[in-house]
């Protein structure tokens, strides 16, 4: 993610603090820690749980009927929509802007986009539904024009999430391996090519689409599976355990890939800055851009093929189980890396949202650089306040990347109770417990060791 400078010089990381000085403890003290916790939490959670406590479909606690009215209140849906597509068009205004610093189109589409609508999926629920503007036009349309208008053809199910698979690839690829990341023309162009094949998409298959080839909409899902908030059968929304709404995730083709592309494409961003890296690409680039983008687009796929390879051997890696079954444990998994994925995002990019998103969304008051002062936004100044508490902050980072392995692991057993037989519940867990503490002592020292 492009870096941001303070008024006091001090550059940021892609994805804010990321030295271990500022770490309260020995950066050895943390790796050890973090594995021991995880592996001392598989401990206890193998031989005091017993039996399944999630997946069960009543699993929650229906809200006053006034809380689901607002949510469905039309009205309300459509002002929200109308507000994120009036925000989409200023954007498209900032597309042809300068290609500077101050432009916000960047700030928008890598923090606001990528981070904020995570953070508020993970606490709200699935929030690009309401927010994509190719969504609201679509249902326009089809309400102006009539049923037929839109989705013509019955999106094919063998497709599942392979498309959003896709787009988020080259969203990763876009910010972690292309020449100029930051830059708004080669942002400009990954736009207007999801604009077009979203829409498309849409008009052809209607708003099946839109809910599985649409890479923005497929996250969201992913990261909506953390919410305490959802809806029952009846509608009505409730409050859950998140380790219920994580069993709901779609066991779709290609949602362990889905789930790898955001683990490892996280793991390659700390992993790129490290400086032995750059200087091998430096080395053997020669200068050549060219060159450069094919060994970071080469990093990145070795990243993501490690997680889905080694997700997908220790999901299979049990015995006692027919080969149908087999083969489809690894998807009936899957949700146990959500929030693992989730709290790795946390820890390399909120500090971003917090700081770089003021900026963003300071910048957009002048998006032309013609001295606009749209709602007084250029007289508003951002509070760098993770970075004036750096040991607060890492600490943080530490907590969601543990937490979050600590919150997989329980998810993996809970999952394992559920789809293992009895003899094999809990040597059938050995294989993903080797992999998660891997995951945890690579995810810690790449954040902070490098």
């Amino acid at each position: 993610m492009t870096p941001t400078v303070r008024p006091t010089s001090d550059t940021l990381l892609a994805h804010g603090l990321g030295g271990s000085e500022y770490l309260p403890v020995p950066l050895t003290a943390v790796l050890i820690g973090g594995a021991w916790a995880l592996t001392i939490s598989f401990a206890v959670i193998a031989f005091a749980w017993r039996t399944p406590r999630y997946g069960r479909s009543d699993a929650g606690r229906e809200l006053p009927s006034w809380v689901t009215a607002t949510v469905d209140n039309s009205w309300a849906r459509g002002l929200i929509a109308g507000a994120a597509l009036v925000l989409t068009l200023w954007l498209v205004l900032a597309a042809f802007g300068p290609d500077t610093d101050e432009n916000p189109l960047p700030g928008a589409f890598y923090v606001l986009l990528w981070v904020g609508m995570t953070v508020l999926s993970a606490l709200i629920g699935p929030v690009w539904r309401l927010l994509s503007p190719i969504r609201t036009v679509l249902r326009v349309a089809g309400a102006a024009l009539g049923p037929r208008a839109v989705g013509r053809k019955v999106y094919p199910r063998r497709l599942g999430w392979w498309p959003a698979a896709f787009g988020l690839f080259a969203f990763v690829w876009l910010e972690l391996a292309s020449p100029e990341p930051g830059s708004v023309s080669a942002v400009r162009l990954w736009l207007l090519c999801y604009l077009v094949i979203t829409l498309a998409g849409g008009i052809v298959c209607g708003l099946r689409w839109t809910d599985n080839a649409d890479p923005f909409a497929v996250y969201s899902t992913v990261a909506s599976r953390l919410a305490p908030f959802a809806k029952n059968a009846d509608g009505k929304v409730i409050v859950r355990s998140p380790m219920n709404s994580l069993t709901t995730l779609p066991v779709l083709p290609g949602t362990v890939t889905v789930l790898a592309i955001l683990l490892g494409s996280t793991a390659f961003d700390s992993f790129s800055a490290i400086p032995l890296w750059q200087e091998f690409v430096d080395e053997r680039s020669d200068g050549s851009q060219v060159s450069a983008t094919l060994l970071s687009t080469a990093g990145l796929l070795v990243f993501v093929g490690v997680v889905a390879v080694t997700f997908w051997s220790a999901a299979r890696a049990v015995g006692g189980v027919g080969p149908d079954r087999r083969r489809r444990l690894p998807g009936l998994m899957a949700h146990s890396l959500i929030p693992i994925v989730i709290g790795y995002i946390l820890a390399h990019y909120l500090q971003s949202l917090v700081e770089q998103g003021q900026e963003a969304l300071l910048a957009l008051g002048d998006p032309l650089g013609l001295g606009w002062n749209l709602l007084w936004l250029s007289d508003a100044h951002p509070v760098y306040i993770m970075s004036d508490h750096p040991t607060v902050t890492v600490t943080l980072k530490v907590l969601f990347v543990v937490g979050g392995h600590m919150m997989g692991v329980a998810a993996a057993h809970d999952a394992s109770l559920r789809l293992l037989p009895r003899r094999h519940q809990l040597t059938g867990q050995l294989t993903m417990m080797v992999t998660m503490v891997c995951y945890t002592f690579l995810g810690l020292y790449l954040l902070f060791g490098g």
